[in-house]
Formats: structure tokens, sequence, C-alpha cells
């Protein structure tokens, strides 16, 4: 059965998913970058970015974990790009280039409508308008027998928890501190919602969390 699958989201030790004031100079927000050390440095990061190297061990298992077996993607409209309010035209299509790592349909949340957008290496970009259950609905559909990917950014993965939609979330947690900017977990009850710890696995540069719905 297709599930839905949040991976690599790495929060800072105070919680947040991205630092504050995110724009096209700073994507992940002021600081954001460096909560993501454990993930650029691995060797499957490096090969998505076409190049050689890269650390192994526990941080580049987690990075190719989350890469593997997933059919579709569901991002929030952060995540596409950082401009907001009404599309002005059609010429930022997204933070990758050409050629993004999904090399499948990914599903984008926003409330403005805009066509599809095909992409190199089999990435196309739907924007859905109705809501999360209608975005994970086409994902379902496009995914096939293989997983979805979750995304993010921390709005969105709040909404899929909040509704019991996410079936298993990999966080990994950096030792760093943002103290601003935006909170995975507030106002979520994840026990009561049927969350547990599944897994607690340490690197030199995160702990990997994976907690599961029961």
């Amino acid at each position: 059965m297709t599930r839905l699958l949040v991976r690599g989201f790495t929060i800072s030790l105070d919680g947040y998913g991205a630092g504050p004031e995110q724009s096209r100079e700073n994507p992940l927000g002021v600081g954001g970058e460096e909560l993501h050390n454990w993930l650029v440095s691995s060797r499957t990061f490096q090969q998505i970015l076409g190049k050689e190297g890269g650390d192994s061990g526990i941080d580049n298992d987690f990075a190719a974990r989350s890469m593997s077996g997933i059919g579709a993607w569901i991002l929030g409209r952060n995540m596409f790009g950082p401009i907001r309010g009404e599309w002005p035209d059609e010429s930022w299509r997204g933070w990758w280039g050409n050629n993004p790592p999904y090399h499948a349909p990914v599903f984008v949340l926003t409330h403005h409508q805009r066509p599809p957008l095909e992409m190199e290496g089999g990435t196309v970009f739907h924007f859905v308008t109705e809501g999360i259950e209608a975005a994970l609905e086409q994902a379902r559909a496009a995914a096939g027998a293989q997983d979805i990917r979750l995304l993010g950014g921390a709005a969105t993965i709040r909404q899929y928890l909040q509704a019991r939609f996410v079936d298993e979330m990999h966080l990994a947690v950096s030792p760093r501190l943002l103290g601003s900017g935006e909170h995975l977990l507030t106002g979520l009850d994840l026990p009561a919602l049927g969350y547990k710890i599944a897994e607690c696995i340490p690197s030199d540069k995160a702990v990997h969390y994976t907690l599961i719905k029961s």
C-alpha cells in the first residue's frame, strides 16, 4: 500500500524547520542552511548534484533512504519558490533549475492556479488549489505502488500530521539554535494523534528520529 512519508526533514534543536525571512537569497530562511550539514555532506546529496565524493555512514544511509522508492512528491508552495500571492507570470520554475531531483510527479499546494510545469528528468509540477486531501489523492494516483514523500515545509507537514495522513516521519535534529522561524510541531499532540518514536540514531552531525503511526 502506498504510504505518505516525511523523510529527511531537518529541524533545529529548538524545533524550527526553517529560519526567518525566507527569500530568493535565503531559501531556507536566515540560518536555515546550517541545519542541513548532515545532508549536504553525504555521498547521496553529492550524487544528486552530479558530483563525486561525500561522506558515507549513518547520515548517508538516511539520505539514501529518503530518495528510495518514491513515486510522487507533495510540496507546500514555499518549497517551490519565494513568490507569494498571485503568480505574476510563469517565469519561476523552482529552486533546482531545469532538472530538479524529484524525477516524478510533484504536487504543489497553492491557493493560485497555474498550469502543470514539465521539467527535465521526468519531474512535472502540478499546482493543487483544492487542499491537502486533493493533493494526497492525486499523488496516490500518480505514485502507483510506490510511496509519496511529503517534503515540507513545516506548516504543510503540520497539516498532514494533524489529519493523521502521515504514515512515517524521519526527523533529523541538528545541533543548532535558530531562535525563530517556522516551528514544526507547534500545536500538535503527537501521542494523542497516534504517533510514537520507533527509532533514535545519533550521528556526528544530527540525531535521527523515526516516528510511526500506530
